[in-house]
Order: structure tokens, then C-alpha cells, then sequence
């Protein structure tokens, strides 16, 4: 995906551990609080050690329906599972996502080695939020953050397509430490942004993680001049340490080899809500529209001979704010779907229950909105995010999603259809679903595949689901919104 540049272009300081990627992220496979505080005062806070440790206690995870209950309070509340005071990843009773488990790198066997495939993804899933709400803090320098997406990598159906530093930051991020910990993953991690960040002179910079904290400092210092103890908070929790610990998850065991995985990164899902940040938005049985809520961090594994999803992990960095702090706590939710094994951090969804509720984005047709407004019994709800989207799926806020154009990406949807296929449910394209149903063929759809971009198309949109997708935890609620859309025209 090639981008437009302006001004003149600045070389980065030397990496000697990375060189800068031009254009596009290329594909998987393609290459070989504030509370009386300042906002710097309160990122240097959370960055004051270059070690954190997050968590320890029971994982709240189901493993073959056996559920484990997270830790709790002497008065049944959800207990803190540790980490940065004001910024701590927290439990409740049916949405436990339970608590980090302690990275481990050393060689190990297929089985044992999804495991730490799993512990690896979800300690940079945390670091990732971290930097989320770290960019957050000071809301005037955050403003300068913002590029506009151009040419090949901008999302067509929006008339201005955003990134932020953020987004490049914390892509690069996952994508360095996850190469540490599993060499076998290099050039098998892709992911929705260019590494490309045009800074407010015009100026261009190819962000990465380099070999010293000093080194990244300096780097993005070149995106942020002249805010240099921005770039060096930035720059520190790049390099921090998060060692996670949970024993729990040490039984998790998945006869795949990370070598035969490859992985999709959304750093910061449904830009545009973490851009504009607002708080106040009020849920609507459980949904909220829009705001800061549904900006994510998604990352997703899948298989590369068959290109189904195996692993995917979804991080809430702005689930809720501390009531004393006033910091933003975060939470996470994973799940494993690999030949008959399915494991989650999430409770079996309960039997579904006629009308089903469906989720969908406003921009949505409206014969599309329509048939399942009928279908729904006014159960229809709009929200921002296609991964919020899906999330509220998974935690049985809504039982289907549903967009019919195609506007998400397999970045958007791999982590979520991979906790979806581990709860029962799934993802499948919408088009070809329909087609086959007036063809009549009644059986189940074949699932989305991430490991082929789409014949003829270029830049982002090769990796477009152009066909719509409908994500769902039970069969029968797929088969109802497929009943009801067979007779939409145009579809």
C-alpha cells in the first residue's frame, strides 16, 4: 500500500536490530487520570519501573467446559488482578477474562508451545493497551498525533480515514516481541497499518522498536520534535517488561506448532472512536454506540496451510475508569479453536433465545435494516467497530452481527471469529452464505480464511471481506438472519 508524502523525508536514526519497512505492513507470509496529577506526571507513574508484574490467581477460563472462577473480594466484588495502580486489568462475574500468565520463551513442544503462543500474545496485548491509554494521557499532544490515511491503505468508505501513532507504535510493538519470543513468527505477522508516520512538518518516519530504549526514543523523537519526553515515555513502555503470571494456563495444551500459525494485528480497532474519546455515551442493553469503549487491541492467529482462525485475544484498554484513581482500567478475553479443541476465558453461552438480537453498523443498507428490524422484534442495536461489534457478540449482548458491504478487514475479524469458533459459534461470509442458501444448499457455510487477499484487489482492500460477514455464537441464529436476507434484493 504505497502513501502519499509531504515535505521532505527525514531518515530515522539508525536500528541496528530492525530496518524500516517501506509502504504497506505486508501480509503474513509476504516477507521472509488524572487525579491532581499532570498528564506527564501520570504516564511517568506508570512507566516508574522497567519490570511490571500483572496478576496471579485462578484464569477464569473454561477449559472443556470445566469453568474456573476468578479471584474475588471478601464481599464477592471483583479483585483488582494487579499491575499499574489505576490501570489494572480487572474480573467480573460473567465476563471473567481472568488475569496474565507469565511469558515464557524457552523451546518447548507443539503442545506446551501454544501455551506460550497464547501467554506471549496476551502480555503484548497489555503492553499494547498500556501504550493505548499512554497516548491518551495528554490530550493537546495526542491531537498531533493524528495522520490521515491516503491512497491505498484509506478505508473507502470514509471520507477521512485516521491513524495515530499509536496505532504504528503498538503494531510494531506486538510484531518486535512476539519475532523475540517465536522466530518462527517472523514475516508471518501482518497487520492494518503502514509503519509509515507522516508527523505534523510534513516529515516521514518509518516507526519500529530498535535494539536500545535510546535508540526508540530517538526515533520517534523525529515524529514528536519537539516533545522529546513524550518520545521517551513512548519509547519506555515499548521496552518495558511485562511479566504476566497465571500457572493456570500452563495446561492449556494445543498440539500446533507456532511455526504453522501466522498472526493479524489491529493495534488500536475503530480509530476514529479513540481519536474523539468520549466517555459519556450511554449502553443500550449492554451496547454502546459509539465511544471510547469500542477501541480495542486485536490479535488473531491462524492457520497458514488452511487459513482458519486457531487463537485470537481481545483487549479492552478502556473498559472503565478506576473510581478513586480515576485511571482507565482495561481487561482481556481469549480463545483457542483447533481440530475439536476449544478453549476460552468466557463461560458456554447460555441456549439461544428467540428474537435474536442483531448488531449493526449505521451505515448499514436499509432493506438490510429492515428485514432484521422484522426479524429482531426491535432487538436491532448500532455500534462503532466491527471488533466491538463481534465482541458484543461474544459476550452474549447481541447474538448476531451482521454487515452486508465490505468494509471490514481480516485484521478486523480474525481474533474475534477465532473466540467465536471456541465458544461454538463463527464467522461466514454473508454473499457467499446467500448464495448458496438460494442455490439450496442447506448446510452450515464454510467459515472466513485469512491466508488469501482477494483476486485483483490492491492495497487494504486485498485483505477486504468484500462479501459481508455474519458473526454468531449459535447455528440457529445464523440460519435465521440468513432466512430473512435470502429475500432482500441486491444482496
Amino acid at each position: 500500500m504505497e502513501r502519499e508524502r509531504g515535505g521532505r523525508s527525514v531518515p530515522p536514526p539508525r536500528c541496528p536490530r530492525a530496518a524500516p519497512h517501506r509502504g504497506s505492513v505486508p501480509a503474513p507470509g509476504e516477507i521472509a487520570e488524572r487525579c491532581g496529577r499532570t498528564p506527564a506526571e501520570g504516564a511517568a507513574e506508570s512507566l516508574r519501573s522497567d519490570r511490571v508484574y500483572i496478576g496471579a490467581g485462578d484464569t477464569g477460563a473454561i477449559l472443556r467446559s470445566e469453568r474456573r472462577v476468578p479471584p474475588r473480594g471478601s464481599g464477592g466484588e471483583p479483585r483488582l488482578s494487579g499491575g499499574v495502580p489505576g490501570n489494572s486489568v480487572i474480573t467480573e462475574p460473567g465476563d471473567e477474562p481472568g488475569v496474565f500468565p507469565e511469558v515464557v520463551t524457552s523451546r518447548v513442544t507443539p503442545s506446551s508451545a501454544m501455551a506460550a503462543l497464547l501467554k506471549a500474545v496476551l502480555g503484548a496485548s497489555e503492553k499494547a493497551a498500556e501504550i493505548a491509554r499512554l497516548c491518551r494521557d495528554a490530550e493537546p499532544l495526542f491531537r498531533l498525533l493524528v495522520a490521515e490515511k491516503t491512497g491505498a491503505d484509506r478505508n473507502q468508505r470514509f471520507s477521512h480515514d485516521f491513524k495515530t501513532l499509536a496505532d504504528v507504535l503498538i503494531q510494531e510493538v506486538i510484531r518486535h516481541d512476539l519475532g523475540a519470543k517465536f522466530p518462527e513468527l517472523r514475516g508471518h505477522i501482518g497487520g492494518e497499518e503502514s509503519n509509515e508516520f507522516t508527523n505534523a512538518n510534513g516529515d516521514t518516519v518509518a516507526v519500529r522498536v530498535c535494539g536500545t530504549v535510546s535508540e526508540t526514543a530517538a526515533l520517534l523523537g523525529s515524529v514528536l520534535h519537539p516533545e522529546r519526553e513524550a518520545a521517551e515515555l513512548l519509547a519506555a513502555a515499548a521496552h518495558r517488561e511485562v511479566a504476566v503470571g497465571d500457572a493456570a494456563l500452563d495446561g492449556v495444551t494445543v498440539s500446533i506448532d507456532p511455526g504453522d500459525v501466522a498472526v493479524w494485528i489491529d493495534p488500536i480497532d475503530s480509530t476514529n472512536e479513540y481519536i474523539v474519546g468520549r466517555e459519556d455515551v450511554v449502553p443500550q442493553d449492554g451496547i454502546a454506540p459509539s465511544g471510547l469503549c469500542s477501541a480495542l487491541v486485536l490479535i488473531g492467529a491462524y492457520e497458514r496451510s488452511s487459513g482458519r482462525p486457531v487463537l485470537g485475544v481481545i483487549n479492552e484498554p478502556f473498559h472503565r475508569r478506576h473510581p478513586q484513581t480515576r485511571g482507565w482500567q482495561g481487561r482481556y478475553h481469549w480463545g483457542i479453536a483447533y481440530r475439536g479443541t476449544h478453549l476460552s476465558s468466557l463461560s458456554a453461552p447460555p441456549p439461544p433465545q428467540p428474537p435474536p438480537r442483531v448488531v449493526l453498523s449505521r451505515a448499514e443498507a436499509q432493506g438490510v435494516r429492515d428485514a432484521l428490524a422484522s426479524l429482531s422484534g426491535g432487538h436491532l442495536h448500532f455500534a462503532a467497530g466491527a471488533g466491538y461489534k463481534m465482541l458484543c457478540v461474544i459476550l452474549g449482548r447481541a447474538d448476531a452481527y451482521v454487515l452486508s458491504g465490505g468494509s471490514t478487514f481480516a485484521w478486523d475479524a480474525c481474533a474475534p471469529h477465532a473466540i467465536l469458533c471456541a465458544l461454538g459459534g463463527g464467522v461466514v461470509a454473508l454473499r457467499d452464505a446467500l448464495r448458496t442458501r438460494r442455490e439450496g444448499d442447506t448446510r452450515t457455510p464454510p467459515q472466513l480464511t485469512y491466508n488469501h487477499p482477494a483476486e485483483g484487489a490492491v492495497g487494504a482492500e486485498r485483505w477486504a471481506n468484500l462479501g459481508g460477514l455474519v458473526a454468531y455464537v449459535h447455528p440457529q441464529h445464523l440460519e435465521a438472519v440468513l432466512e430473512v436476507l435470502a429475500a432482500v434484493p441486491g444482496l
